[in-house]
């Protein structure tokens, strides 16, 4: 598994950790925020009956005392109890001030203290006509005027239980927004849990059960062209073996009537003849044996670019006589560890190939690129050495059993070259890859580690 994808399992996990830390935080301040509003709506709804109905009832009550103390010839204690009377008012008023300390409520209190002395000097002004030295009723005058601030009390008494209402309303839309948000974060986590999880199970897949499924693909293919490969090398060398003996003597015994025929006759024709297709059997048998015991590579460490090189120089003045030229790309430095003639060896393969493609005027580029590719189970820094081409590319047939042994569309062909150069890369922990283009040529690229430094 790369690097990378612990890093992204990493970042998935701890997001999925952060996800369940919020909704469980939002989860925990808002019953913390609820149970605060409840309780505030329930001190604010007691208050609202509480404090309303005591100012009123106690202005109603002061009201007919007043009355009273104005209509009857008075007692000597009567405004003595009224007057203690006023006194506890004021101070239940005052201790409501804590209590009422909303935006709402704070001003109307100010308003009921400053409106409460009025009605105090209102009610003054009765006692003194009452029990002034003529001992005379309260004048009509006076009486409205009490009447008035009385009633100022009794409307301010109303404002101060609507305030409370309103203070009430506030708090239970407080406390809907309180459940809006939760409703809201908690759909936003689960979502983004939701959608988090799906990425994580998405990322787990395509990081570490595809490539294992891939790998395992490709484990059961190579096991199977392994299998296949071996059969066909015992077979392939003793089909060579048998071949090869009675192939030495016929030509031992061609060579020595060779001598014996004159140089301009049939008779030396067809021995020429027959000298040229024991040249091409020995050529098929020496690939027989090559593909059954592939000689052991021997290694050195070189510069990746010298393979391609020595191709160019070797084979270009050849293809030049068709018209197709090989070019070299200029390369990246870097080193790989290789057999340098078994290279190549599959380079010079891959290149007669691409010229046939091509048949006439054409052009095969040699190249090089770094790139990091999977190796034996692990992620590598590699060395890929391409052949391209503008021939006509590989038709759907070919490109099915390209790596067949003995599969091949040439004339004289035997199949082999392609398995072997496959062979040959597999012994440099390589692997030899192709894309084809219809119509527009083919690249193949031979994968080998990158010797770093």
């Amino acid at each position: 598994m790369k690097p990378g994808i612990h890093l992204r399992l990493a970042i998935f996990v701890a997001t999925i950790l952060l996800l369940v830390g919020l909704i469980g935080w939002s989860a925990h301040d808002t019953w913390k925020r609820i149970n605060g509003s409840e309780e505030n709506l329930a001190r604010f709804q007691w208050q609202s009956y509480q404090v309303a109905d005591h100012l009123q009832q106690k202005i109603l009550g002061l009201n007919n005392e007043i009355y009273l103390y104005a209509a009857f010839p008075p007692h000597r204690d009567d405004w003595t109890n009224i007057v203690t009377t006023f006194q506890e008012f004021q101070y239940w008023l005052d201790q409501q001030a804590p209590i009422l300390s909303s935006e709402q409520e704070a001003p109307l209190l100010r308003q009921i203290n400053a409106a409460y002395q009025d009605y105090i000097n209102s009610a003054m002004a009765i006692h003194a006509r009452v029990y002034g030295t003529r001992r005379t009723i309260a004048r009509v005058e006076e009486l409205a005027d009490f009447e008035t601030r009385s009633q100022k009390m009794l409307d301010l008494g109303f404002q101060l239980a609507k305030a409370q209402q309103d203070a009430v309303e506030y708090v239970r839309r407080k406390s809907l927004r309180t459940l809006y948000f939760l409703r809201l974060t908690l759909l936003g986590a689960l979502g983004l849990l939701v959608l988090t999880g799906v990425s994580l199970a998405a990322l787990v897949y395509r990081g570490m059960i595809a490539p294992l499924k891939i790998q395992l693909v490709e484990s059961r293919n190579i096991a199977e062209r392994q299998e296949k490969l071996a059969s066909l090398g015992m077979l392939a060398a003793g089909v060579a073996h048998e071949i090869r003996n009675p192939l030495t003597a016929i030509k031992t015994w061609l060579f020595l009537h060779q001598k014996y025929l004159a140089p301009n006759s049939p008779e030396f024709s067809d021995a020429q003849l027959i000298e040229g297709e024991i040249n091409r059997l020995e050529r098929i048998v020496k690939d027989f044996l090559q593909f059954a015991r592939p000689p052991e590579p021997q290694f050195a460490i070189l510069p990746a670019r010298q393979p391609l090189e020595e191709i160019q120089i070797f084979l270009k003045p050849e293809f030049e006589k068709s018209g197709i030229q090989i070019d070299l790309h200029s390369t990246p430095a870097a080193q790989v560890r290789i057999d340098l003639q078994q290279i190549k060896q599959v380079l010079m393969n891959l290149v007669r190939n691409a010229a046939e493609s091509i048949g006439r005027n054409g052009t095969i580029t040699l190249g090089m690129r770094l790139d990091e590719k999977r190796i034996r189970d692990r992620i590598v820094r590699v060395v890929i050495l391409e052949v391209s081409d503008t021939g006509r590319g590989l038709s759907p047939e070919a490109e099915k059993r390209l790596f067949d042994p003995f599969f091949t569309t040439k004339d004289h062909g035997t199949g082999l070259g392609l398995p072997i150069a496959a062979r040959i890369v597999e012994k440099h922990d390589g692997a030899l890859q192709y894309q084809n283009l219809p119509g527009q040529g083919a690249t193949f690229g031979i994968i080998l580690p990158q010797i770093l430094t």
